[in-house]
């Protein structure tokens, strides 16, 4: 059993059962909602848990490793921590938790444009090692000037997001009032006084604010100017001319994230990322989407000798870590399940859920008598 397991909460279901009763509904929602009726959300993970594989037991075995190479670094384990917007607003310094627990851990964490820690304090806590996912910015200006922050903080990837050409159509935050430009209601007040301990938190850490885009932010906005301003700033629709100075500028590892077809993962290889993240942003985007394991499918056979292949959106466990990397993928990263561990257990939820899914993992591979991470597709039962 992996340290820091709490046998209280051995699922990320017991995990996601006990944030909801700690954390405000309007927080929880943001967090645990997909986009218009959530069917993206559910396809994700129903489509990873269709994946069989097929145990060895007469074979020669000696020790199963977790140990897992990508884009030329060894971590611990095949999965990272997803970048996921206002982290803060879900569970009072999440990304510090997790960034710490992360490099503690030795699992990459990647920190999002939009989300409550800066890149200087995010490379503090990870020294120098978390990832950075940059949401680009129509200002060439500030977009260079994020991208020189990132590599004066000696972050070693670069994850240019791809998948936000427009907001995603979300009922909850609608009614929320956490959509563009957001609000805050006297229902959303109601149920942060009946969460005490996120709100003392909150009151200990600070109102979550967009920590890396302060310097670029006028002073003294509400929150309606503050979402006419983000809306202004950012867009996210890429194409090879918006991509070029970025590979251009950029001197580490450059990763696209948000690949959702073998057109995209061709046109990601020519234009010279070391690695792509297929996803379909966990489901909140297009609810037409097609599964993130999907279109692994056909990429990894296609084009996994030419570029890093990584996946997130859909999984909740280490077996599901263990499906996905036998479908083809290098690497996994997954968001909601490390903030349901912040959120149900407060500074000990970082370590708790990476200690979870190494257990879970770890038992996958020595049930399938399997040595080596990248020997999983040897175990695959295809369809």
């Amino acid at each position: 059993m992996a340290k820091n397991f709490d046998s209280n909460y051995p699922s990320v279901d017991d995990l996601r059962n006990k944030a909801k009763f700690r954390i405000p509904r309007f927080a929880f929602e943001y967090l645990d909602g997909g986009c218009n009726e959530d069917v993206s959300l559910a396809r994700n993970t129903n489509d990873i848990r269709e994946v069989q594989l097929e145990p060895g037991y007469l074979q020669n075995y000696g020790t199963s490793s977790t140990k897992t190479k990508v884009l030329g670094m060894e971590f611990d384990a095949p999965f990272g921590i997803a970048p996921v917007g206002l982290q803060g607003l879900m569970w009072p310094n999440s990304p510090a938790i997790l960034a710490k627990a992360a490099f503690k851990h030795n699992i990459p964490f990647i920190l999002s444009t939009v989300t409550t820690m800066n890149i200087e304090r995010a490379s503090e806590l990870t020294e120098g090692n978390a990832w950075f996912q940059l949401y680009n910015p129509v200002d060439d200006a500030i977009r260079d000037d994020i991208i020189n922050r990132a590599q004066a903080a000696g972050c070693p990837v670069l994850v240019l997001l791809c998948d936000v050409p427009t907001f995603g159509f979300r009922p909850r935050d609608f009614k929320n009032g956490l959509a563009l430009p957001p609000k805050m209601s006297i229902a959303n007040i109601l149920q942060i006084l009946g969460k005490p301990t996120w709100a003392f938190n909150t009151l200990k850490y600070g109102q979550p604010t967009f920590e890396n885009l302060k310097p670029y932010t006028p002073e003294g906005l509400n929150l309606k100017q503050l979402g006419a301003f983000m809306d202004k700033t950012f867009s996210g629709r890429l194409n090879a001319e918006k991509i070029k100075p970025i590979r251009d500028k950029w001197k580490g590892k450059l990763v696209l994230k948000g690949v959702a077809s073998e057109q995209d993962t061709q046109d990601a290889i020519k234009m010279g990322f070391d690695g792509i993240i297929l996803s379909n942003h966990g489901g909140r985007q297009l609810d037409a989407a097609q599964s993130t394991i999907g279109t692994l499918q056909g990429v990894a056979d296609k084009y996994g000798n030419q570029i890093e292949i990584m996946l997130d959106s859909g999984l909740r466990s280490g077996s599901d870590i263990a499906r996905v990397m036998a479908s083809g993928a290098k690497f996994t990263f997954m968001g909601r399940s490390f903030m349901y561990g912040v959120g149900a257990l407060g500074p000990k939820g970082g370590d708790h859920t990476i200690g979870m899914l190494k257990t879970q993992f770890q038992q996958v591979m020595d049930q399938l008598c399997c040595e080596k991470v990248e020997d999983l597709p040897n175990h695959l039962i295809k369809q």
